[in-house]
């Protein structure tokens, strides 16, 4: 079988606070920088992956209107026509839904439940247009979260380096494990966030890390900076917003190597 162009990463963690949108959002804006083509696509109904790019009063009319994953996902559509520009050359979105809090009921009622996602992807995919789609997984262990895995090519999981950012984290490598025979998606490997110098939890974390087998850590991680909240606050990466802020160079780097990853 032809390998496909387009290689998709989801980012999941079933731990909320663990930066997840954050560091899918700058990922792609960076990757679109590097001259990739990036379709972004926001799954959690929190929306933080659609205010990434757009204000909250831009956000809140595409998650109110039809042309969003929520409908989408729900009539079986196929996902180009939902397709929407972001201000970014490369970088595109699908938006988000509140009503993604019903998607888990919605999906119950179908045939092949786990796979309705890949199939409405499927157009996009056979255009083969992007580069990377990077999909914003929310914070659970359901069948949408199945969907998206079984969607994906790689996972990456960014972990918080606090007391309890790796609380559960077994038990999302225990999920990974029991998809096997759904998805081949394999871990791309854990990004660690929110890293504060002045604590000894990054230290920790990556000690705790080193002992999981056959899980790669990022050599980037991505340290508390108030430039992202500023950025966030902006809607814009912290790329746009600050060019120079070390965030944004953290980010950089991880581009490069999630690229030299997916070209092995």
């Amino acid at each position: 079988m032809k390998e496909r162009k387009t290689k998709t990463i989801c980012f999941t963690n079933n731990k909320g606070g663990s930066g997840k949108s954050t560091a899918c959002a700058n990922l792609a804006y960076e990757l679109s920088q590097a001259g990739k083509k990036v379709l972004l696509v926001d799954g959690d109904m929190q929306l933080n992956l659609s205010l990434s790019f757009f204000d909250e009063e831009k956000v809140l009319e595409m998650a109110e209107s039809e042309k969003n994953l929520y409908y989408a996902v729900k009539g079986k559509k196929d996902l180009k026509d939902y397709v929407i520009a972001t201000p970014y050359e490369n970088l595109d979105l699908i938006p988000s839904s509140t009503l993604m809090s019903q998607i888990e009921y919605e999906l119950f009622t179908m045939m092949q439940r786990e796979y309705v996602l890949k199939k409405c992807l499927k157009g996009i995919y056979e255009e083969g247009e992007y580069d990377y789609i990077l999909m914003d997984a929310p914070p659970t262990l359901g069948t949408w979260v199945i969907n998206i895995l079984c969607t994906a090519d790689y996972v990456i999981v960014p972990v918080e380096a606090s007391p309890w950012g790796l609380f559960g984290l077994a038990n999302m490598f225990d999920f990974l494990r029991g998809m096997d025979e759904m998805t081949e998606a394999k871990v791309m490997g854990v990004l660690i966030t929110k890293v504060d110098e002045r604590k000894n939890y990054y230290k920790q974390t990556r000690e705790i890390l080193s002992g999981y087998e056959s899980i790669h850590v990022f050599d980037s991680s991505i340290h508390v900076d108030t430039s992202i909240e500023w950025a966030q606050d902006a809607s814009v990466p912290v790329g746009v917003y600050k060019k120079s802020a070390r965030s944004a160079r953290e980010f950089k780097e991880l581009a490069k190597e999630v690229i030299k990853y997916g070209s092995r």
